[in-house]
C-alpha cells in the first residue's frame, strides 16, 4: 500500500526553485532515508509533502484533511524547543490527540501506545519527569516517543537524530527500521550517510532541489556522486555491519 506518492512537487522561493519537479512514493515497510547537502531542499520537500508550505504539484497526504493527515503521518520537525514543563508521560501522551475526541481522557488503547512508544525510546524511568529539565538528546527522545504514539502507517522525521550521541543515534534508527519491518513507513533526513546506508531501505538523493538519485544505499552512494553532490572524495566499502562511507578528503 502507497503511504506518500508526490508528483512533480515543487516549492518555490519567488523565481527560485527550492524543489524542483520532485516525484516519489513510499510504501508499507520502507525505511527511505532522505540525503543530501545543506540547502537540498530536504526540509521544503517534507513540509510540502504535509501539506506545510505552498506548492505546486501533487502531495497524496497534502490533500487530506487536517484530522485525516494527522492519522495517516507523524511528523517530527528539526526544531525541538519544549515550552512548558509538562511531564515526558503527558508530553507523549500528546501524540495521541488525532485518535481521541476532543476533551477526552485517555483510552486503554492510548495508554498502550503511550507505554510502547517510552519502551521503544528508553524513557520509562523518564516518565514522571519534567520534559524540560532534562537533557537535549533526551528531549529529542521525548519527542520521537510522541511521534511514535501517534501511531501512524507513515512516520517523517527531520534530522532525528542531531544532537544525540551515537549509542541514541543507533538505537533510535533501529526502531525506524523496525518501524518499517512491521509494516509501516518512515521518512527521513540524515545528514550522517553511514548511518543512513545501514538502516534505510531506500536512499533518496537531493541535490539543488532535484532528485539526483533514489534506488538502494550502494547504488546511491557512489564515489562519483559523493564528489559531484558532497564535493567529497571518498571509498564507498561494504563491510559485514553494512555499507561504510570512508572519507578521503574533500573536493574544491
Amino acid at each position: 500500500m502507497t503511504l506518500l506518492s508526490l508528483q512533480n512537487l515543487t516549492v518555490r522561493r519567488g523565481e527560485c526553485p527550492v524543489v524542483d519537479a520532485v516525484s516519489l512514493s513510499l510504501a508499507e515497510g520502507d525505511c527511505v532515508g532522505l540525503i543530501g547537502p545543506n540547502g537540498a531542499g530536504k526540509t521544503t520537500l517534507m513540509r510540502a509533502a504535509l501539506g506545510l508550505l505552498p506548492h505546486s504539484g501533487q502531495s497524496s497526504l497534502a490533500t487530506l484533511p487536517a484530522t485525516a493527515r494527522a492519522k495517516a503521518a507523524a511528523w517530527m520537525p528539526q526544531a525541538r524547543d519544549i515550552a512548558w514543563p509538562l511531564e515526558v508521560e503527558t508530553l507523549v501522551a500528546l501524540g495521541r490527540l488525532p485518535h481521541r475526541p476532543t476533551g477526552s481522557r485517555l483510552r486503554p488503547e492510548d495508554r498502550a501506545a503511550v507505554d510502547s512508544a517510552l519502551t521503544r525510546m528508553g524513557l520509562d524511568s523518564f516518565r514522571s519527569r519534567s520534559a524540560t529539565a532534562l537533557s537535549g538528546g533526551e528531549q529529542a527522545r521525548v519527542l520521537i516517543a510522541r511521534a511514535l504514539a501517534q501511531e501512524t502507517p507513515l512516520l517523517m522525521a527531520d534530522e532525528p537524530v542531531a544532537g544525540l550521541d551515537p549509542a541514541a543515534q543507533i538505537a533510535t534508527l533501529q526502531v525506524f527500521r523496525d518501524l518499517a519491518r512491521e509494516g509501516r513507513g518512515v521518512l527521513v533526513s540524515l545528514h550522517d550517510l553511514t548511518l543512513a546506508a545501514r538502516y534505510c531501505t531506500r536512499l533518496v538523493l537531493l541535490h539543488r532541489g532535484r532528485l539526483a538519485a533514489e534506488g538502494p544505499p550502494m547504488e546511491v552512494l557512489t564515489p562519483d556522486r559523493l564528489a559531484q553532490v558532497f564535493h567529497l572524495n571518498a571509498q564507498v566499502l561494504e563491510t559485514d555491519h553494512g555499507p561504510l562511507i570512508q572519507p578521503l578528503g574533500v573536493l574544491s
